[in-house]
């Protein structure tokens, strides 16, 4: 059996892992890469392998940086199964066609201001290519087992992380591989626990925070006082969030707030179409969540909910105090980039950080101090009050990730940190060998391994 680790090596993002047994291709993710320009210039690579040449696709879950390649891998000849849960065949499709359309969008304002680098800028891929994918999805319950061949079982399992995440665990030729996929905090405000493994040969777990704890913090309390310090200079409050998930977190939290009468009675905003949609994936999907659906619908209430553009331009420009949650997360692209293009220069702006941000990404650089920020090819000065908090994450801690491994009932044959940065992967497979004693290894980009 071959294992090839062509994305989610070394870094947080383009999540793939190419596993081959007996012909039989199965690629397990098929995400986009984020962040650096050379982790961004992977995207338009071909893959090793032929894409017609993969027969499954098992994914496990719906963010970007998971299966966002996804176009590209079926304009490019895969015509298999693309296999994951209920839940996030929805939420899958929803990025895509998001990403696809943002992805033309800013092609197009790049050849209309004459800003790309090349003669003619092209999307990643377009919005048609997008829907290619959809038929391909195969939906799976909850731990249940699919044959994919006669002698190669697959399982998905809750991981917490965002609706539908799962982790997966793969039989085949007598081996047993646990996929974690991005694990959730063990008391996500949301999310279930993470379901923990309990006997495998190879575990490939992802590192993301394998280096840091997170912060005990009462985030009620510090929403609370971010929004009320703004209201009181006038200001608007910008939280830039992950459509899927985080958007739904800082919702509740904020109805939560409300309901307690300890915020203001200003716009409540919501400029995230995709954000809505997922509002739906959780009132028909409410066994993968802590919500009932009548606190869905009355967390909705609380919001002015954006659709059109039209009305972003006219929310951008009302001056008044307000709060708006729009995407995406690591101002990467998105509608919170023309928020930030009028209010990052005011000094009376708070921009609230919630989620991971990658290298190379306007998150990043902010949460590092930047003083100019680029957006649509042009330099803005930052004087708004960026704020992190950084318990809002819907990544596992350190903590979390070795609590995940505590219920293995027999020891590991091999551990593999994916999904990470080098020196948080590090550190966690210092972490893993001194508390378990188990072998433990950080692959490197296309690598390719026997077991």
């Amino acid at each position: 059996m071959k294992v090839k680790f062509i994305g989610g090596a070394g870094t947080v993002t383009g999540s793939k892992t190419l596993i081959e047994s007996n012909g039989i291709r199965i690629l397990i993710d098929c995400g986009q890469f984020q962040g650096l320009k050379p982790l961004r210039e992977l995207n338009w690579e071909p893959l090793p392998v032929l894409p017609s040449s993969i027969d499954f696709v098992l994914l496990t879950h719906g963010h970007l940086d998971h299966c966002g390649w996804l176009p590209r891998l079926v304009s490019q000849g895969f015509r298999g199964k693309i296999y994951c849960s209920s839940p996030t065949v929805s939420i899958a499709k929803l990025i895509l066609l998001d990403s696809a359309k943002i992805q033309e969008e800013e092609a197009e304002r790049a050849n209309k201001e004459k800003t790309a680098k090349h003669e003619i800028a092209e999307p990643l891929y377009t919005v048609e290519q997008a829907q290619e994918v959809s038929p391909l999805f195969r939906s799976v319950k909850h731990n249940e087992t699919i044959m994919l061949d006669a002698e190669i079982s697959a399982r998905f399992f809750g991981s917490g992380h965002i609706i539908g995440a799962c982790s997966i665990e793969l039989i085949l030729e007598g081996k047993t591989l646990i996929f974690s996929g991005d694990l959730g905090q063990d008391d996500d405000v949301l999310m279930f626990p993470p379901i923990k493994p309990k006997k495998a040969d190879y575990i490939f777990v992802e590192s993301t925070y394998g280096n840091k704890i997170h912060p005990e913090e009462d985030v009620k309390l510090l929403l609370e006082t971010y929004i009320n310090n703004t209201y009181h200079k006038d200001g608007t409050v910008i939280i830039p969030s992950f459509a899927v998930e985080r958007a739904q977190t800082i919702m509740y939290l904020i109805w939560q707030l409300k309901l307690e009468d300890r915020i203001p009675n200003i716009p409540y905003i919501i400029d995230t179409p995709m954000g809505v949609d997922v509002l739906n994936v959780f009132y028909s999907n409410l066994n993968w969540h802590k919500l009932s659906k009548s606190e869905c619908e009355e967390m909705r209430k609380v919001f002015t909910i954006i659709s059109d553009y039209k009305e972003t331009i006219e929310t951008i420009y009302d001056n008044r105090p307000k709060v708006v949650i729009a995407a995406s997360g690591m101002m990467t692209g998105g509608r919170v980039l023309s928020y930030l293009e009028r209010y990052i220069t005011r000094a009376n702006t708070t921009l609230v950080i919630v989620g991971y941000q990658a290298e190379g990404t306007r998150g990043r650089k902010l949460i590092e101090g930047a003083k100019e920020l680029k957006i649509f090819g042009k330099y803005y000065e930052v004087n708004a009050n960026v704020i992190e908090i950084e318990s809002l994450s819907a990544h596992a801690d350190q903590k979390d990730l070795l609590n995940w491994l505590s219920e293995l009932e027999t020891k590991p044959q091999k551990i593999f940190l994916l999904h990470g940065e080098n020196q948080p992967a590090d550190e966690l497979r210092i972490k893993i060998q001194e508390k378990y004693h188990y072998d433990c290894t950080i692959p490197l980009m296309y690598q390719e391994v026997e077991i």
